[in-house]
């Protein structure tokens, strides 16, 4: 196990500096920097000015220069000041980190708390009309676009019946934001809850038919321990890579959740990062994302060993 982790623990470090490297070189090959918006926002700079500037940011080097300065203070601990907020770029991070955590957080959990008993039921009734009521719900789950389902969402309960706020963070109060955190959890919850629901379904009826669950029935067990004590785990194992994968994508931020909604996460400052050629924080947030992906995937792995105890990890 523990070489194991080592050598997964390596390979993460080296995909992190691979995406470094290829994320830097992109934003620095884009049109335009820093230096040509400040210019095109004050016209009463000089080129002399603006060459000078560059000088002083450093952008009158070559990129791979650029990147190697770069490394050089994030590997001790200064990654850089944001542009577009003036600020160091983890002081303009962990706190919208924060946030997408605690919407992501939500948002998974009540997914899981959802999908989980409906593709077992769905599962032990196949073709039935509880079935053909699980699937709808899932298709329609799958099939609505996420501004689409965020607009009903809104019409719904901020305009039509006004219980919740339609935007924002609140006031900073733990009532207040829960109050603005329970629409776009709902969006979220709502758009993933199917596909869940679909791969559960077809991996535990995949299970059911296998030869130690009908064993397990010779032996006289209920239908309910043979489900939940011996199919659902191994059934459990395809649909982990799944949500493995999601938990990191939701980590790295719902774009489009977090624009219709307001909510200050990950995905909209990373996006209004590249907008406003800010490099230093779309760098870092894009890493923070990748690593968050990465290390889902870590957790998987360990997920299949406790879910199966026949898998080794070699």
């Amino acid at each position: 196990m523990a070489r194991f982790l080592i050598e997964r623990l390596i390979g993460l470090g080296v995909v992190l500096f691979a995406m470094s490297v290829f994320v830097y070189l992109l934003i620095g090959l884009m049109p335009g920097d820093p230096i040509d918006l400040m210019i095109s926002a004050d016209p009463n700079l000089t080129a002399a000015d603006a060459e000078r500037l560059k000088a002083v940011y450093g952008l009158d080097r070559p990129v791979h220069e650029r990147y190697l300065a770069w490394l050089g203070n994030a590997l001790q601990g200064d990654f850089g000041y944001s542009r577009l907020f003036a600020r160091p770029v983890l002081e303009v991070l962990l706190p919208r980190l924060g946030n997408t955590l605690m919407l992501m957080g939500l948002a998974f959990a009540l997914a899981l708390l959802i999908a989980l008993p409906l593709g077992v039921l769905a599962a032990r009734r196949p073709q039935s009309l509880t079935d053909g009521a699980v699937n709808l719900f899932a298709f329609a789950g799958i099939s609505l676009p996420p501004f689409w389902l965020a607009i009903l969402l809104i019409l719904l309960f901020a305009v039509a019946l006004g219980w919740l706020p339609a935007g924002g963070m609140g006031d900073g109060s733990l009532t207040g934001t829960l109050a603005h955190l329970i629409l776009p959890a709902l969006a979220l919850t709502l758009a993933s809850v199917g596909g869940y629901v679909r791969y559960l379904r077809a991996s535990l009826m995949e299970t059911l038919r296998q030869d130690y669950v009908r064993t397990a029935r010779a032996k006289g067990l209920s239908e309910t321990r043979v489900v939940y004590g011996h199919a659902l785990r191994n059934a459990m194992i395809p649909v982990t890579t799944i949500i493995a994968l999601d938990f990191g994508t939701l980590f790295g931020g719902a774009l489009i959740t977090e624009t219709m909604f307001g909510w200050l996460g990950m995905g909209k400052t990373i996006y209004d990062a590249i907008m406003g050629n800010d490099y230093n924080l779309a760098l870092v947030g894009l890493l923070l994302a990748t690593g968050t992906v990465l290390l889902a995937n870590l957790l998987a792995d360990l997920t299949y060993v406790w879910l199966d105890p026949r898998i080794r990890l070699e």
